[in-house]
């Protein structure tokens, strides 16, 4: 998406959108696009640990839960991956980090405007009215798109 202007904290982007933050607008710097995105390890791991915490199997739950946790952010990095080869022919390459509602001081609440951009209905996550993702494996994340200089990769 493109970051029509950031003005102190606030990111204004296309769609009438925008984030408050210092720390991601300060993150986002000299960007003048960002990506969204959104991930989730799904509603049945989800199910299959809360089955084995009730059925006492504890260390499988535990095992499951982790699984869950790598398999999100294993599908960030995937987005991250797939959006920097496509750059690369482009000159241009997605930060190294990337920012989430409720990291620093951006607000938790951001979630509601992530999910609505990212349409996350579509992959049957839901969200709680204290913004909390359902499943709970469930999440989001912002970074930015950078010109390369010199053919090196951006920071």
């Amino acid at each position: 998406m493109p970051i029509r202007e950031i003005q102190g904290p606030r990111i204004v982007l296309d769609h009438a959108a925008f984030f408050e933050s210092e720390h991601l607008a300060k993150f986002l710097g000299n960007c003048r696009e960002l990506v969204l995105m959104g991930a989730t390890a799904g509603s049945g791991i989800m199910k299959a640990i809360e089955e084995n915490v009730a059925a006492s199997n504890l260390m499988r739950a535990l095992v499951f839960d982790a699984t869950a946790s790598e398999m999100v952010d294993a599908s960030l990095n995937w987005i991250v991956d797939y959006f920097n080869r496509t750059l690369l022919r482009e000159n241009r390459r997605l930060l190294k980090n990337r920012y989430s509602a409720g990291y620093g001081d951006l607000l938790l609440e951001t979630q509601k405007t992530l999910y609505g951009l990212l349409q996350l209905e579509k992959i049957g996550i839901r969200i709680t009215e204290t913004c909390m993702l359902i499943p709970e494996k469930s999440v989001t994340a912002i970074t930015g798109i950078r010109e390369m200089k010199n053919s090196q990769y951006c920071t």
